[in-house]
């Protein structure tokens, strides 16, 4: 028997898990860690924390499992995309705290890039519209505030990763600086369509490419770890970041099928096969997580062909792409998804555990015509209103906290659905020579995604199947797939295709008629949550 271990580095916690051969769980270990604010609006991690608590769990994780490094075949490391380190490549030390994801600093530079005309440049490169959201306005904030950061820069002696890459430089002692195709594409800097660093993008943000990682496949063999950090030398075969790491775990690797993650936020994917296609929803273009190919196959980087918009850093291959075939995804994201459970403990003191909230919930038949729109910190997809503020819309007399302890379960849903919908329109109607695509189920993980009632209300909004895997943690399960057909452990996707086993199957029991009625509904509740 095989094992992998997947490296599943996350926004409040590190984790790490231990799987078999068969893609079955063996061993688990977290650690949480820090959040930083340093004011509203700001988050920041600290870089040496996240790789301590990583390293902690991978030696945890390896321990519970029973088993030495030497048993271990290959490492996949999986991480919270958009987060943005640099540090010194001779110390290794970070010059900055990790700017998260959700920090929203970068919006007057991505204001700037509105106004003088810049985003639809940028959307037809990355297939991202201009948002604080990304990595690039992150690196700037840094090169801009950090002292002496833009001339070490300058000089070559600063790099930036998103998380992956910065535990990767860790892991390998330094000697490896590189990423995904998947963590590249979400930095507003990366040319999805060719896996190219843009040139063009780079000037526009004022960011050197001397910072810049090497771009490999997210199926791949970038190095060796210290053999001193776990007790042996283990390849690192496989990164992705997390939501595409997520989608490749559910199997998804042909055109139509949709995965949704309810976590924190809920990000829903739909795989759109080869053919680039910007939304018109309201979405955004992702790469996947993509496996290499063999020198000389077709669909093969052609080595030889000089690209001016890799300039000329090394990515995988001569001509600076990476060897692996393009392939794309639709991505909407939820800010507030299982977050609003927690505002419902921590903010209205509804109840004294997340795991209370189904009861609570089902103490009512629904929920009394209340609607919850829970924009805390604006709405993202498919709406991209940052002014938006949260509210509970519909309340009468005879509403009780259980209608509102409903409403906000079903917000999670109706925010999926408005995704998924969005997702149906641009794959219907994309035009030009690519066909159609349409979903017939959506495959779902995450924490929130064990709510049996939250799962069958997502059915009968969608009117088509929800279907949750008999392993939930796909994140880390697509990590260690990535990992283990690098390193022969698996030798196609039919073969992992061929592991995922489906859990429960909700299937919609309400009418469309009254399905269509209830979206109506919340349509008109975030019209009055974004109302200036």
């Amino acid at each position: 028997m095989s094992f992998i271990l997947a490296l599943d580095q996350g926004t409040s916690s590190s984790r790490s898990i231990v799987f078999d051969d068969a893609g079955q769980m063996v061993a688990m270990a977290q650690r949480e860690f820090r959040q930083i604010y340093p004011q509203p609006g700001w988050v920041e991690h600290d870089p040496e924390e996240i790789w301590q608590t990583q390293l902690a769990t991978a030696r945890e994780a390896i321990a519970k499992a029973g088993l030495a490094a030497r048993d271990i075949k290959a490492i996949g490391i999986t991480n919270q995309r958009e987060t943005t380190v640099v540090w010194n490549r001779r110390t290794g030390q970070a010059i900055h705290h990790a700017i998260v994801w959700q920090d929203r600093r970068g919006e007057p530079l991505c204001a700037q890039l509105r106004e003088q005309g810049s985003a639809e440049q940028i959307r037809r490169s990355t297939g991202l519209v201009v948002d604080a959201y990304f990595s690039a306005t992150k690196i700037r904030w840094i090169l801009d505030h950090v002292k002496g950061a833009h001339i070490a820069a300058a000089h070559g002696d600063l790099a930036f990763g998103t998380v992956d890459a910065w535990l990767l430089f860790k892991l390998t002692g330094g000697r490896v600086h590189a990423t995904d195709v998947s963590n590249a594409s979400r930095t507003m800097l990366f040319d999805i369509r060719h896996n190219v660093w843009d040139r063009e993008l780079l000037k526009l943000l004022h960011v050197p490419d001397s910072l810049l990682p090497a771009v490999h496949p997210s199926s791949h063999v970038y190095g060796e770890t210290d053999a001193a950090l776990l007790g042996a030398s283990i390849p690192v075969a496989g990164m992705a970041g997390d939501q595409q790491s997520a989608l490749f775990g559910q199997a998804c690797f042909k055109a139509g099928l949709a995965k949704n993650t309810y976590g924190t936020g809920c990000f829903m994917l739909m795989h759109t096969g080869d053919q680039f296609r910007l939304s018109e929803n309201g979405l955004i273009t992702t790469a996947t997580a993509q496996v290499g190919v063999a020198p000389g196959a077709a669909g093969a980087a052609p080595d030889g062909r000089p690209d001016s918009r890799s300039n000329g850093r090394p990515t995988g291959q001569p001509n600076g792409q990476p060897n692996c075939r393009p392939e794309f995804a639709f991505e909407g994201s939820v800010f507030i998804g299982g977050a609003v459970v927690q505002w419902l403990r921590d903010g209205l003191h509804a109840i004294k555990a997340s795991s209370e909230v189904q009861a609570l919930a089902e103490s009512v038949p629904d929920a009394g015509g209340v609607m919850f729109v829970p924009a805390f910190t604006g709405l993202g997809a498919p709406y991209w209103d940052a002014q938006a503020r949260g509210a509970i819309v519909g309340l009468t007399r005879g509403s009780t906290v259980a209608h509102i302890a409903r409403a906000a379960l079903e917000s999670i849903a109706f925010q999926s659905a408005a995704l998924l919908l969005a997702m149906g329109r641009d794959a219907a109607g994309s035009g030009g020579s690519a066909p159609p695509l349409a979903v017939s189920e959506l495959r779902v993980d995450g924490g929130a995604c064990v709510n049996d009632l939250l799962m069958q209300f997502q059915a009968d909004l969608l009117g088509i199947p929800v279907v949750r895997p008999k392993v939930i943690e796909t994140t880390a399960l697509g990590a260690a797939y990535l990992a283990g057909l690098a390193t022969g452990v698996w030798r196609n996707l039919e073969e992992l295709e061929a592991l995922w086993q489906v859990d429960r199957r909700f299937h919609p029991t309400l009418p469309r008629e009254r399905a269509q009625d209830m979206m109506a509904g919340w349509a008109r509740a975030v019209r009055q949550a974004t109302a200036t």
